[in-house]
């Protein structure tokens, strides 16, 4: 299952990267769903030495303290989603609605989309930010609309370092307690990943019916 392979990606990627990797995976997450589930928790695991092998490593030099190690991996996990969340807001405030109305799509925000974007900013405001952090799927198209909708860099920055750091500790502390037995957890979580794409496809299909109806008539 592509789903499988792709979490399988992830993880061999911060097994081989460590540190950098949940920086960078993590950066991407802000604007693009990218497993950040899968990665903090895998982070945390590793912190906790639960792979033979492998070590948290920062600029070349192990971190023999496993509690520190998991401090250097929710810090990576939240430094790198903060940075790209101020990216998305950048490219969401350069490009304005127009960019949204246009090119949405590709990052996965249709019309539908954008709409109940804009309900949500009207009804929570700054808390929007926050809430959309730590809700799942969500927590991805959070940054672009924020710029769009000229949300307050500073507020909204400060309310995503807050949410994300939460985020992180949250998923890292549960790869932290499985320990040793995150090869068995994973494979459980597989089948959450699983669920959730066929959740996912199943409304893009629902979105391409009505579409389609709407065109029929």
């Amino acid at each position: 299952m592509l789903v499988a392979s792709l979490s399988h990606s992830v993880t061999s990627f911060i097994g081989n990267h460590g540190v950098y990797a949940v920086f960078l995976l993590m950066l991407i997450d802000a604007v693009f769903p990218a497993f950040s589930e899968a990665v903090m928790v895998y982070a945390g695991a590793l912190a906790a030495a639960a792979f033979s092998g492998q070590h948290v490593t920062l600029f070349g030099d192990r971190i023999h303290s496993h509690f520190w190690g998991f401090v250097v991996m929710v810090a990576a996990g939240t430094l790198g989603y903060t940075a790209g969340s101020i990216g998305g807001w950048g490219i969401g405030a350069w490009g304005g609605r127009p960019l949204l109305e246009r090119h949405g799509r590709l990052f996965h925000l249709g019309p539908e989309q954008l709409a109940k974007a804009d309900a949500w900013f009207a009804r929570r405001g700054d808390w929007a930010v926050l809430i959309g952090r730590l809700t799942p799927l969500v927590r991805s198209f959070v940054s672009l609309p924020a710029g769009a909708l000229r949300q307050p860099l500073g507020r909204y920055t400060l309310l995503t370092f807050i949410g994300s750091t939460l985020w992180c500790i949250v998923f890292a502390g549960i790869g932290w307690g499985v320990g040793a037995s995150y090869t068995r957890f994973n494979d459980a979580f597989r089948y959450v990943e699983i669920l959730l794409a066929l959740g996912i496809v199943a409304a893009a299909a629902w979105v391409v019916l009505r579409w389609w109806k709407k065109r029929t008539r």
